[in-house]
């Protein structure tokens, strides 16, 4: 199912109004309400690391501590900062994860880039479940646009050491 570009505008328009009034965890559960994910969540670089910055989730409860930070090399990120994005189901069916530490505790995993201006890579925004979910291909359109939007809101709050 394809969302028209009329479509695809005028809710980015809706999110950027969210973001323009109410900041980036208003805008991350407004993008959550929209999935059947439990979680929706920003991981910022940091050398080999990648930080948790912002975390939505739709229990309320506090982020689990194994992803206040994540080593780069174990993470299901890697393969959306060099891949462009990971969308899976079920991670225990994704001969890519293999190996990683998370694989099988983070079941449903859907993840996009979020880049500097000038297009380095910067970490990564994603939906994710502890159980098998599925995103259609407007809701990851959605993902990707709101990593676009989200992209220098993100690393201006990182650079100040906001977020959390």
């Amino acid at each position: 199912m394809k969302s028209s570009p009329d479509a695809a505008a005028a809710l980015s328009e809706d999110l950027g109004e969210v973001l323009r009034k109410h900041g980036v965890q208003e805008a991350l559960r407004c993008l959550n309400a929209e999935v059947p994910h439990r979680y929706t969540a920003v991981f910022v670089l940091d050398g080999d690391l990648l930080r948790n910055l912002y975390m939505v989730d739709k229990l309320g409860e506090a982020r689990p501590e194994q992803l206040a930070v994540v080593p780069l090399g174990s993470s299901f990120c890697q393969f959306v900062l060099r891949d462009g994005r990971l969308c899976t189901e079920d991670s225990r069916e994704e001969r890519l994860l293999d190996g990683s530490p998370y694989q099988g505790m983070v079941i449903a995993y859907h993840g996009v880039p979020l880049t500097h201006g000038d297009g380095r890579l910067a970490g990564t925004l994603c939906h994710f479940d502890l159980v098998r979910q599925s995103l259609s291909e407007a809701q990851f359109e959605r993902l990707q646009q709101a990593g676009r939007l989200l992209s220098d809101p993100v690393l201006r709050a990182a650079a100040q050491g906001e977020g959390g």
